[in-house]
């Protein structure tokens, strides 16, 4: 495969960089792959990368992820659950905001309150009307309560969309703080924590703070190459190409086993997408196994919606063309696409694909067109905004609910179809809400909604003496779980 010409600064990097390592005792140098970094709150729109990487590393929830993708305590220092997992109770632990005063209940029930808000427009909205009530106990003590039993919670309130904020200055208790920030290159030092009794404390390292750069993907390789930082999150598909280019060596190449969703949404229900044999004719058409090999041999392609049972009452619906070989899938499809020209000589075969403008969508694009060509139709690539038929998906499920790909797959869906997935937000016992979802998986397959290819490609790139890196499935990495204390 012949990619592009490779940019300019990632080839001069490669060219002068030399062999010798980072010192082990300067600051740790971290590209996350987008935007400059700002401190942005969540409320307000979906964050950047970037941004969800320095609000979670100054501004902690109630809990948060550690290096493996577990929970961790975070503003809260202990919790209890209850009632059958419809009461969360949590002790807050002694915490200073940046200006020194003393972080109270009533303070963290108000950051909640607005992260749940039916005003907020943050990408977790549709996952907190579960919510009941937020409510302070005593003034170290919450409570969260739920209309249903949720399992699931902590690893929501683990979000970056959910950190405990005092507005309007987005002021956060870490566990990093700004020490400065310009061009969107703050270093972050570690909050001490100020009710430690320490005799003779030795003074912060600057090993222990982190230089986080929002940039490019190829400006982030190019740094890397330059032995000007030690790590590079955040990467995705869109610039897997660049690494055939970087020179990366493998010990440094990091894949996450990422769980989540990737593939294309139906979005139209018009034209040839408005029959549910239509939409089955192009997931058969497609050729999982070759799209993903133009990647790396061993990203696995998926087909179905679930990737496991997780919460649901039953395994994962499958299409009812799953068990017919490439090759017959194809003739269906193919037979499809003539009955329906057939009976529309009017209509468009064009089908609208919206994808992200990247190196890593050309792959895609190069399989869809040759794909979809060979049944009869005509694809057409679109930008992410503009109107499509097809949508490319591409997320990590930020805990293990089925739920989730069944809202996530189905944002675009008919209201029918939508009022099954939420009953299984309304459902009273987890028992019920397990069947509920169950029903909904089936309906949305059936009605071929979505047409999964794979899990989500996720990788980063860790120097050797970050010793406390781990890949995990939620493809998240905090800042204070890089080094060996």
């Amino acid at each position: 495969m012949r990619f592009p010409a490779l940019p300019l600064a990632l080839a001069l990097a490669l060219f002068a960089g030399g062999c010798e390592r980072r010192p082990d005792d300067v600051p740790v140098v971290v590209s996350a792959i987008g935007d400059p970094a700002t401190l942005r709150d969540p409320t307000r729109g979906p964050l950047g990368f970037p941004d969800s990487v320095l609000l979670a590393a100054t501004a902690q929830g109630l809990v948060r992820f550690d290096a493996n993708g577990g929970i961790e305590p975070g503003v809260a220092e202990r919790w209890i659950v209850s009632d059958e997992g419809r009461s969360y109770i949590f002790r807050i632990r002694n915490a200073e905001w940046p200006d020194g005063g003393k972080v109270t209940a009533a303070q963290v029930v108000a950051s909640l309150r607005g992260a749940i808000a039916t005003t907020t427009r943050s990408s977790y909205a549709p996952f907190v009307a579960v919510i009941d009530e937020i409510v302070e106990m005593t003034p170290q003590v919450i409570e969260v309560r739920l209309k249903h039993p949720r399992p699931d919670l902590l690893k929501l309130f683990a979000q970056p969309e959910f950190a405990i904020l005092r507005r309007p200055r987005l002021a956060g208790t870490g566990p990093l703080r700004a020490d400065a920030q310009g061009g969107g290159t703050p270093l972050l030092r570690p909050v001490p924590d100020p009710y430690a009794v320490v005799e003779n404390a030795a003074a912060p390292e600057a090993a222990e703070n982190v230089r986080l750069i929002g940039e490019r993907a190829a400006v982030a390789l190019a740094r890397f190459a330059a032995r000007e930082s030690d790590l590079i999150l955040g990467g995705t598909f869109r610039d897997w190409p660049l690494l055939d280019h970087a020179g990366v060596a493998p010990a440094n190449l990091r894949i996450d086993p990422a769980v989540g969703l990737f593939g294309l949404a139906i979005v139209s229900d018009e034209g040839f997408t408005a029959d549910p044999a239509n939409r089955a004719a192009l997931a058969m058409a497609i050729d999982r196994a070759a799209l993903t090999a133009r990647f790396r041999p061993e990203w696995a392609p998926v087909e179905t919606l679930l990737p496991a049972q997780l919460d649901s009452a039953a395994a994962p619906a499958a299409p009812a063309w799953l068990a017919q070989p490439l090759d017959a899938r194809r003739i269906l499809a193919r037979n499809q696409v003539a009955a329906w020209r057939a009976a529309n000589p009017d209509a468009s075969p064009v089908i609208r694909i919206a994808m992200p403008r990247s190196l890593g969508s050309k792959l895609i694009w190069y399989s869809l067109l040759r794909d979809l060509r060979a049944i009869g139709l005509q694809p057409a690539w679109v930008a992410e905004g503009e109107d499509a038929d097809l949508r490319l998906i591409d997320a990590v499920a930020p805990y293990d609910s089925a739920r989730w790909y069944l809202v996530t797959a189905c944002r675009s869906c008919p209201d029918e179809l939508a009022a099954i997935i939420d009953a299984a937000r309304d459902a009273p016992t987890l028992a019920d809400r397990a069947r509920r979802i169950a029903e909904a998986d089936l309906a949305l397959t059936a009605a071929q909604r979505y047409i999964p290819i794979a899990q989500p490609l996720r990788w980063s790139v860790a120097a050797l003496r970050l010793r406390a890196f781990q890949t995990n499935p939620r493809a998240w990495h905090p800042l204070t779980h890089l080094r060996e204390p």
